[in-house]
């Protein structure tokens, strides 16, 4: 039997690989010709996590404080510098003086959830143009409750004059909403707002103080709507 090109050549076991080729072909004549191909070569670690690659991005993470001191001095580390302290806190005093006022002005984007919208604003109008007499109840009120302190002989005629004021004020309020909601659905007949909270809302704002009414009047007393 003659012996064949095949001496020396190395045969692989089932899921063995040589290190050194990846294929090979056996050309004309029995030689054996090895074709070299690039292996990609693994990390040896495996893929860090996204919340430790973040944390090696931000640095190493300061040490606990041991001590009461030390907590407090990096508290005040962190704080900054007494200037940079009065600086913001006065950016965030006009910022918030700046809001209020573009609030009181009626700007839209700064108003609170319950007076946004035309319809709330027009419910507005309506009230600020009218003369109404719950505008007159806490300044009276005040008035009646230190008539009572300074004379207490005067109590029973308070109480009376206090409770004809609320029957008074709960009657304009009836009146006051049936018109705020009548005009509305006139004006808005699409509205989704429900009756009763149009003519609350139109109660709290007329028993309001008209210079302390927030947002602030559109229109004068007396002014067509």
């Amino acid at each position: 039997m003659s012996s064949n090109s095949l001496v020396g050549v190395k045969f692989l076991r089932r899921g063995e690989s040589n290190p050194t080729t990846d294929t090979s072909s056996v050309e004309a004549g029995g030689t054996a010709t090895v074709e070299d191909k690039s292996v990609t070569l693994s990390k040896g670690r495996p893929t860090p996590k996204r919340r430790e690659a973040e944390g090696r991005r931000r640095g190493p993470v300061a040490p606990a404080p041991k001590t009461s001191k030390e907590a407090r001095a990096r508290r005040k580390s962190l704080r900054g510098s007494k200037e940079e302290r009065k600086a913001s806190s006065s950016d965030r005093r006009k910022e918030a003086q700046d809001r209020r006022a573009r609030m009181l002005a009626g700007e839209e984007q700064f108003l609170m959830p319950r007076d946004k919208g035309p319809v709330r604003g027009y419910v507005r109008d309506i009230v600020d143009a009218r003369r109404n007499l719950l505008g007159l109840f806490m300044p009276l009120a005040v008035v009646l409750i230190f008539s009572m302190i300074l004379s207490p002989g005067l109590q029973a005629i308070v109480t009376l004059a206090m409770l004809i004021m609320m029957v008074f004020m709960i009657t304009e309020g009836f009146i006051l909403g049936r018109i705020v909601n009548r005009r509305v659905r006139e004006r808005f007949p699409d509205t989704t707002e429900r009756p009763m909270s149009l003519g609350w809302y139109a109660f709290v704002r007329a028993s309001q103080v008209r210079r302390m009414r927030a947002p602030k009047p559109r229109v004068s007393a007396g002014d067509s709507i």
